[in-house]
């Protein structure tokens, strides 16, 4: 096998591992060991937020933790590697799809936000921080976790670009932030209507 042809072999290795360890379901694991079937209660998506108002605090804030890591140690132990540069985003990538098309869940699963955030700590972390003040800012004025998330996913692409972020982060940047806010179509509905839940610490 050539170099070129090893290389894209291990891309392709390390991708699937990645889409793997993204389709960890942790909330679900967490809420089950609780007791509780977290996909049967409260909203029923198995992210931290549900976690957090159907478990408890300390379990919500653990399964934060827990689904940023699922995105961003994939990312760093890539970058790290002597593999081509544009993989560590690709990795990134189906991280997350592992996340909200988890092969143990029949490719069901969560929003994405907090393994998404964990992929872009790792990829653009200046964006992340301008994103991470839009969401405060929004949390603080509505108190509506949904409008913080996708006003930060839609913030991500944009900050990333001009920030002079690559064309494939760039790209990857601009798929993740999509499908967070389509995940978010019933948030949107009810934010729109008046009906979605605020946050409550």
């Amino acid at each position: 096998m050539t170099e070129y042809g090893t290389n894209i072999f291990a891309m392709l290795i390390v991708i699937a591992a990645a889409y793997l360890a993204g389709s960890i379901p942790t909330g679900l694991l967490l809420g089950k060991a609780y007791g509780i079937d977290v996909r049967k209660e409260g909203s029923g998506n198995i992210g931290a937020t549900n976690l957090y108002r159907t478990v408890g605090r300390k379990v919500g804030i653990i399964t934060l933790v827990g689904d940023c890591m699922k995105g961003l140690l994939p990312v760093v132990l890539v970058k790290f590697s002597s593999l081509p540069p544009e993989t560590a985003a690709l990795v990134g990538l189906a991280a997350f799809c592992g996340h909200v098309f988890s092969v143990f869940l029949k490719f069901k699963g969560g929003k994405g936000v907090a393994t998404a955030l964990g992929v872009f700590l790792a990829l653009a972390p200046l964006a992340v921080a301008i994103a991470v003040a839009l969401f405060a800012v929004l949390m603080f004025l509505w108190r509506y976790v949904s409008l913080g998330s996708i006003s930060a996913a839609a913030a991500m692409p944009v900050a990333v670009y001009f920030l002079g972020g690559s064309r494939i982060v760039t790209l990857v940047t601009l798929v993740i932030a999509l499908i967070v806010i389509i995940r978010h179509h019933e948030n949107i509905r009810r934010l729109i209507s008046g009906t979605e839940n605020k946050f409550k610490a």
